[in-house]
Formats: C-alpha cells, sequence, structure tokens
C-alpha cells in the first residue's frame, strides 16, 4: 500500500501525461494511419456512434489493465496510473462527447471562458483542411487570451 500522496501524485501525473498522449495519438495515429476510424468523426451528420468510437475503447484498454494488475498486486502504483488514465477518458467524454458534440444532450447551458475557448478550438479543428489543434482539454493560447480579451472588452 503507498501513502495517500503518492497516490494522488501519480493520479495527478498520469491525468496530466495523457493530455500529451491525446495530443500526439490525435495528430499522429488518428490523424494518420488510422485515419480510417477517425475520419466519420470530423463528418457531423447526427450519428450517435462513429468509428472513432473506437479509440475510446483503445484508450481504456490499458487503464483496465494497470487498474486490474495494480489490484492484484495489492493496489500498487499501478491502480492509480490506471485510476489517473481513467479519469482523463471521464473528462475527456465529458468535455468532447457531451459539451462540444453535444452527443449527450445535458450540460448543454454550462458555459464559461476556459470551455467557450477550448471549444472554439475544438470545432476550428473540425473546419475542412484544418490539421492544427490536436488537444482535448488544452488549446493552444491564443484562444484562451482571446475569450479573455471578449470579456475585458465588453467591461469598458
Amino acid at each position: 500500500m503507498i501513502s495517500w500522496y503518492l497516490a494522488a501524485a501519480l493520479i495527478l501525473a498520469a491525468f496530466l501525461m495523457m493530455e500529451f498522449v491525446a495530443w500526439f495519438s490525435h495528430k499522429y495515429v488518428m490523424h494518420g494511419f488510422l485515419w480510417v476510424l477517425h475520419k466519420d468523426h470530423h463528418i457531423r451528420d447526427g450519428r450517435k456512434f462513429e468509428w472513432n468510437d473506437v479509440f475510446a475503447v483503445i484508450f481504456a484498454t490499458p487503464s483496465f489493465l494497470f487498474i486490474y494488475f495494480g489490484i492484484q498486486d495489492g493496489f500498487d502504483w499501478k491502480f492509480y496510473i490506471g485510476l489517473g488514465i481513467a479519469l482523463y477518458g471521464f473528462a475527456y467524454f465529458i468535455f468532447h462527447d457531451v459539451l462540444v458534440h453535444n452527443r449527450l444532450p445535458f450540460l448543454s447551458r454550462l458555459s464559461n471562458r476556459y470551455l467557450r475557448a477550448t471549444i472554439t478550438a475544438h470545432m476550428d479543428h473540425h473546419k475542412p483542411n484544418a490539421f492544427y489543434n490536436y488537444g482535448f482539454l488544452l488549446a493552444p493560447m491564443k484562444y484562451y487570451k482571446e475569450e479573455w480579451a471578449k470579456k475585458s472588452s465588453s467591461n469598458k
């Protein structure tokens, strides 16, 4: 059994590392050799299920394995890494599928500057021939600056 602060650090580190893993795999795998699975996600036609959803299973597999083997080994470090990956997956699902693409119709009224900026970046990524903005929970800084500038200019 590991200490609570090491467990929390492992969960946080795994969660943060997943943003890089998501960016890298989105840019080089989804928009690369597995474009065949991802391209239907860029065609917004109202379908509830897409070939792109296969990536959820792909990303869940290491999380499941880390959690499973971490439990088998007495809740060691592997469990907490797997938990961090799973929490990132949950955050990704809520942000990307629920808030951005409204695939499930709840939380649609939730809005703040961070969400508006990050959603704008993601929607820019979906424009035809736009091959940029590959992150999921963090967007390029220009989007946040633009969103904060809107708020500042409307207060004057």
